[in-house]
């Protein structure tokens, strides 16, 4: 009341009421990037945001591939305390916009024209109902093999066209003693990793249909049998540590030359990056055989919520800020990722970052740009945590053979559905 009555006064003392005077200078952002790489990425955004005299304001919650972030995040929003925006995949956000709990930056994205750059496959996690509610950070794509060059030289090892070449790659490297396959034995992990065999396995068609699609036929078949089956192979490689490690952890191992190679999005290049490592020089990118020409992906969006309107200000300059040009490059180049918008030039990204930004553009072109189940973009969320919780038990020894496993899949996504 009493600042109604304030406004009120000055109003009608003929003063000018300037009404974002009292605007909130921060941006809240809830997030689950705090390994090295990912803070150095997320630092771009805080410096770009700081020059606009935005203060800002750190909810990092670490661990699970966002799950936990996820349940804090369920908890501010329940309190009605919402952040200005929280990382997120995309299903999610389509979740909080179906609940009414997003807000409308539509007016933004149809200013700077965000529907001609960003990627339809990612609009459509960004969109709702002809709102948007979030704002896409980058493009990830999982199917990667992150390989420690001095070790491959060592081992006399050359790129690894088909899953057999792969296997044989792995043998020498245990044969010369190196750890051949770092793991962080994590659910999420182990289901990511397995989204590259099942490609590697089926090929795209196949992929789509099982893992896009969620056909019963292509999850009941012999050829998800032999993707089980083919994990299997690949679990023998890991050390017996790897239960519960994050994966960063497993990419250390990578860069300090303790395993050969790692299977993982390419946010595993940002620790490359922190850790002053270049390709071609001091590891190898190379997309896991049998997968060439075709993106298993995601994208990190940053989810704007409904806030108050002392705070949408802030909100406006985060979006913007996020989808600038100078951001998307900056910001992705340390983080590993590809640009979201497809107008940013490939000129400061090093090797990897340049056949990522060339690969997606031709999977996009092709029809071979798919939602990675593991990550959030296959299926709706439950679905993909059945997903996980069954190659986690397989991977485990708790479900014993393929057979079994592929009776578990179609049982928990059917259960999900």
């Amino acid at each position: 009341m009493l600042r109604k009555l304030l406004i009120g006064t000055a109003l009608a003392s003929g003063l000018a009421f300037a009404a974002h005077a009292e605007d909130v200078k921060e941006v809240q952002m809830l997030h689950w990037w705090t390994s090295g790489g990912e803070a150095a990425a997320l630092n771009v955004l805080k410096g770009d945001l700081a020059k606009e005299g935005y203060a800002w304001k750190d909810v990092p919650v670490a661990g699970g591939g966002g799950d936990p972030a996820m349940v804090a995040l369920k908890a501010m929003v329940a309190a009605g305390n919402p952040p200005t925006a929280s990382q997120m995949l995309g299903y999610t956000a389509l979740d909080y916009a179906a609940a009414g709990k997003m807000g409308d930056i539509t007016a933004i994205a149809v200013k700077e024209g965000w529907d001609k750059v960003v990627p339809a496959a990612l609009q459509k996690f960004t969109v709702y109902e002809g709102k948007w509610v979030a704002v896409p950070v980058n493009v990830h794509s999982v199917n990667w093999l992150w390989i420690n060059k001095a070790v491959m030289d060592k081992i006399g090892g050359t790129e690894p066209k088909t899953f057999d070449d792969l296997i044989a790659l792995l043998d020498k490297a245990k044969a010369a003693g190196v750890i051949p396959l770092a793991l962080g034995g994590q659910n999420w992990q182990e289901a990511t990793m397995f989204d590259s065999v099942v490609l590697s396995t089926g090929g795209p068609e196949f992929y789509k249909k099982a893992f896009n699609d969620l056909d019963d036929a292509s999850l009941k078949s012999d050829t998800m049998k032999k993707s089980f089956d083919n994990l299997a192979k690949l679990v023998t490689y890991v050390d017996p540590n790897f239960s519960g490690r994050d994966w960063n952890l497993a990419t250390a191992m990578v860069i300090k030359g303790d395993a050969l190679v790692q299977v993982m999005g390419d946010w595993a290049k940002g620790e490359f990056h922190a850790a002053n490592k270049t390709p071609g020089t001091d590891f190898l990118c190379y997309r896991f055989p049998g997968t060439d020409g075709s993106v298993v992906y995601n994208s990190d969006v940053f989810g704007m919520f409904d806030v108050s309107d002392d705070r949408k200000a802030a909100q406006a300059a985060l979006a913007t800020a996020t989808l600038s040009k100078s951001f998307q490059s900056a910001f992705n180049v340390v983080k590993g990722s590809v640009p979201a918008r497809t107008d940013v030039p490939d000129t400061d990204f090093d090797a990897c970052g340049k056949k990522g930004i060339a690969d997606l553009k031709a999977a996009n072109e092709k029809g071979t740009l798919f939602g990675s189940l593991a990550q959030g973009y296959g299926a709706p969320p439950a679905i993909a945590n059945a997903y996980k919780d069954v190659v986690t038990k397989f991977v485990h020894g708790q479900i014993k053979t393929s057979d079994e496993a592929v009776t578990e899949l179609v049982k928990a996504i059917d259960d999900a559905r």
